[in-house]
């Protein structure tokens, strides 16, 4: 199989998109530039905000996002990824306005979760408003029989906080020590895995931080990406 181009709709926000392509080139075992995958991104941070669409107080988002999937494809892109995990409440539609597979990070979190943690039953998720409104963690880990656990609403608001001050460039150990407190408080009522739901979170809160595994869905989201875009068998490098 020869490789394929991979296609990132981004600016979902921006950092996250930096951090998954960082993750990409980490994880590619290239010796030279050339060994490395051809990657194109749209980083389009002009989509509207996805939470706020979801919580029915918003622009809708779904046009700018088959829009930047049909950009992506006819730009040359063979597979396609969205860092960004509200964003997945828009993924029909934009999967269906493409040809090209599209990859669904709850679904590759899931799998990850399957084969490297069979033992948990319980996972806390850690992501935006509105993807825990739209229960899209909850759908995916309830077809392997995994409970979800999520904040309270005090413990919300502190992930919403600190997910809009990375947006803003804010990701010091403040923001995680907030974010890890909520995370022990789900460790407390039984979380045996921490997932990592918003592609923001991963710049402050980093496996080793709290005392159950870290779920990072942007590093999961960039292997699967490896695997879909690399011949099979190809090696993949430890970040």
């Amino acid at each position: 199989m020869a490789e394929k181009v991979i296609g990132v709709l981004g600016g979902l926000g921006p950092w996250a998109t930096l951090d998954f392509f960082e993750k990409i080139v980490r994880l590619t075992p290239a010796r030279r530039d050339q060994e490395h995958l051809r990657v194109i991104i749209d980083s389009n941070a002009k989509i509207p905000d996805r939470s706020p669409a979801i919580l029915g107080r918003g622009e809708d988002p779904t046009p700018a996002l088959v829009a930047t999937a049909v950009n992506l494809e006819r730009a040359g892109a063979e597979v396609l990824v969205i860092p960004c995990n509200t964003a997945h409440a828009f993924y029909d539609a934009v999967a269906a306005s493409v040809s090209i597979p599209v990859l669904h990070i709850m679904e590759e979190v899931v799998a990850a979760a399957r084969r490297d943690r069979p033992e948990v039953r319980r996972v806390g998720v850690l992501a935006t408003r509105a993807t825990i409104v739209a229960r899209l963690y909850h759908q995916a880990f309830a077809r392997i029989g995994v409970e979800v656990l999520t904040p309270d609403a005090a413990g919300q608001d502190v992930i919403t906080e600190v997910i809009y001050g990375v947006k803003a460039g804010t990701q010091g150990p403040e923001a995680t020590a907030a974010v890890a407190g909520v995370a022990r408080r789900l460790i407390a009522l039984g979380a045996e895995a921490i997932v990592l739901g918003c592609t923001e979170l991963p710049f402050v809160l980093r496996p080793g931080d709290v005392e159950v595994p870290v779920l990072d869905s942007n590093l999961i989201l960039a292997q699967a990406a490896l695997r879909a875009a690399r011949p099979a068998g190809a090696s993949v490098a430890l970040r």
